[in-house]
């Protein structure tokens, strides 16, 4: 019912910079809350950052002060800027809403997107 499409991953060098998208589609009456979140090899996905629909973020220490995230609730996307990024930061990065389906705020669904894969390599 309801597609995240990530776009925006790729390779880069070690300090460098990447920003994320993920835009959802489907079925839905709002979106929460979107999120980011990232596993590297060999390790459990773990939060990156998270914002709710009226604008509060939520950071992992560790990106706090080189990432930030936002949203455009009319497009439906939510956007991570990603700055002077770390090898050890290298996995799969995932999209998350959470959503209410319909107009019954006790109707709420988790989405995933597919992923996107950074790199962070010299």
């Amino acid at each position: 019912q309801v597609q995240l499409v990530e776009s925006g991953g790729g390779l880069v060098q070690p300090g460098g910079s990447l920003r994320l998208s993920c835009a959802a589609s489907g079925t839905f009456f709002r979106i929460n809350t979107m999120g980011w979140y990232r596993q590297a090899p060999g390790k459990q996905r773990e939060l990156v950052a998270t914002i709710t629909s009226s604008g509060n973020t939520n950071y992992a220490v560790s990106v706090k002060g080189r990432f930030t995230i936002s949203r455009d609730n009319a497009k439906n996307t939510v956007y991570l800027q990603m700055n002077s990024l770390k090898p050890e930061e290298t996995g799969v990065y995932y999209c998350n809403a959470v959503v209410t389906k319909t107009s019954l705020a006790f109707h709420v669904v988790d989405y995933w997107g597919k992923g996107t894969l950074v790199t962070v390599s010299s």
